[in-house]
């Protein structure tokens, strides 16, 4: 079926409307800003703590393995590190949206959920947990990546 034709001057009425809306006449893209909590510098690794474009933070997987084995201390360690990027993006704890945990072990889930709600004691983000074979590090339990918004 075919279309019915546009008069000329509709056209040039939806192309003003649209030339006038700002975020269609504006709509820049969005600036690509990489986020290092204080006294963190950028190292060899090949990723960047956090990114923030316009107005999402996304914070890469966070460990803690200096922690010591202890699945407590290196899961208030790595919350820690997320909120230190979260922060120094110029949001807070509560604006992260989801996070996703990734543990090494079945059994340490729920000591993992224990810390997790002294970290987020209302309105929770949105959380999948997965239990892995390991991480990139034997002495790692615990690794953890959120997206946030400011």
């Amino acid at each position: 079926m075919l279309a019915a034709p546009v008069k000329i001057e509709t056209a040039v009425a939806l192309v003003g409307f649209l030339l006038s809306y700002p975020a269609l006449a504006q709509a820049p893209s969005a600036a690509r800003e990489t986020i290092y909590p204080t006294g963190v510098t950028p190292g060899n690794l090949p990723f960047s703590p956090g990114i923030r474009v316009g107005n999402m933070v996304y914070v890469s997987g966070q460990v803690a393995g200096e922690a010591g084995p202890d699945i407590r201390e290196q899961t208030a360690a790595a919350v820690k590190k997320v909120q230190a990027i979260v922060e120094a993006a110029g949001t807070t704890m509560a604006s992260v949206d989801k996070c996703i945990v990734f543990l090494t072990r079945q059994s340490d889930f729920v000591v993992m959920n224990e810390v997790w709600r002294s970290a987020f004691p209302t309105n929770p983000p949105a959380r999948s947990t997965v239990i892995v074979a390991a991480l990139a590090r034997p002495e790692f339990l615990i690794e953890m990546e959120c997206t946030a918004h400011k």
